[in-house]
């Protein structure tokens, strides 16, 4: 749906400096579409790379009459929200967006194609809810373990935890060292910038390892197929662990750890583990103590963004030294030190 001449306006009102603006930020970072401006009344007049770390000249607007006037032909709807539920005060928003001539891109569990295809004017119009299965996969068979080539699993542990910025970052370093490499998408802001995917949390549960391993199946062709984790083995409201590894059978894995965290963010009750203990533990889930291949954390991507420079580096010492793996912030500071280890 999504073309490559689409000029983009993302919307995330209120939500631009907190994690359920996830899905806006990601796109602001990797797609390849033009992006002509933000939506968020609360920062508007100022310019993205004032209130982030993406240092990027697009400017923040407060209303999508402006985004309108700028000449953006698509609104993405950029702020994720818990179980995916869309909130009534969204609705006003679409169906001005609609009624002004523009597309949707939709990440949310709640379809707007079913409610607001009736405002679509013309046919250059289009809804694009990104979370829709669009295949029913065989029950999984553990065909990727027959494959001769590498697949990386990205894993966290907790939700948002940068399992897709992580990947994206290497399928990125990766096609500039020439490498033949695949990226799967698992979820809505995955497949919103790469264009394709498997939304996996709107899957049946039955259908989850075979809809995973049918996307690393089709990319076979592959040196290199990096797969987009989901939450967390830790995570008690995260199902997406398991299938992610059956689907895979992955021969690498790259563990996602927001830095200073001792527990889960949304629970915080929930501690998280020692790491080289929850490496291990990872491991051994995956390979099934050897009855599937063998896999291995190659590093540890640390999320440092609250940390000064000296803050981050020490982290990265001391979780190197206590875990005994390659530790590095890949945003802050570049992934070669871990993606050279797949090469």
């Amino acid at each position: 749906m999504l073309k490559q001449t689409d000029k983009i306006a993302i919307w995330m009102e209120s939500s631009l400096d907190d994690d359920y603006g996830k899905m806006g930020i990601s796109a602001l970072r990797y797609l390849d579409n033009e992006i002509l401006c933000v939506i968020d009344s609360v920062f508007a007049g100022k310019n993205i790379s004032e209130v982030s770390f993406i240092e990027k000249d697009i400017p923040i607007v407060k209303d999508l009459s402006k985004a309108k006037n700028m000449g953006a032909n698509v609104l993405l709807l950029g702020v994720l929200t818990s179980g995916g539920a869309r909130p009534k005060s969204w609705n006003n928003v679409i169906k001005e967006a609609l009624n002004k001539g523009m597309s949707i891109i939709n990440g949310l569990h709640d379809q707007v194609y079913p409610d607001f295809s009736k405002y679509l004017n013309n046919k250059s119009q289009w809804i694009w809810d990104t979370r829709v299965p669009q295949f029913l996969p065989k029950i999984g068979s553990a065909q990727a373990s027959n494959l001769s080539n590498k697949r990386v699993l990205m894993i966290g542990t907790d939700m948002a935890a940068g399992k897709m910025t992580v990947g994206l970052e290497l399928y990125s370093y990766l096609k500039e060292k020439k490498i033949n490499a695949g990226f799967v998408a698992t979820g809505q802001v995955g497949i919103t910038v790469t264009g394709k995917g498997i939304p996996l949390d709107a899957y049946k549960l039955d259908h989850a390892c075979g809809a995973v391993e049918s996307a690393v199946i089709e990319q076979k062709d592959k040196d290199v197929i990096i797969v987009e984790g989901q939450g967390s083995i830790l995570h008690p409201g995260s199902s997406a662990t398991l299938p992610l590894m059956r689907g895979t059978c992955p021969t690498h894995m790259i563990l996602c750890h927001i830095a200073r965290n001792e527990s889960l963010r949304s629970i915080e009750n929930i501690k998280i583990p020692d790491l080289k203990k929850f490496i291990k533990l990872n491991e051994e889930l995956a390979s099934v103590i050897g009855t599937y291949p063998d896999t291995k954390v190659i590093g540890i991507a640390l999320n440092t963004t609250l940390m000064t420079d000296d803050e981050a580096k020490e982290c990265i010492i001391k979780t190197e030294e206590e875990t005994g793996i390659t530790a590095t912030d890949v945003v802050r500071y570049g992934g070669d030190k871990i993606f050279s280890k797949l090469i």
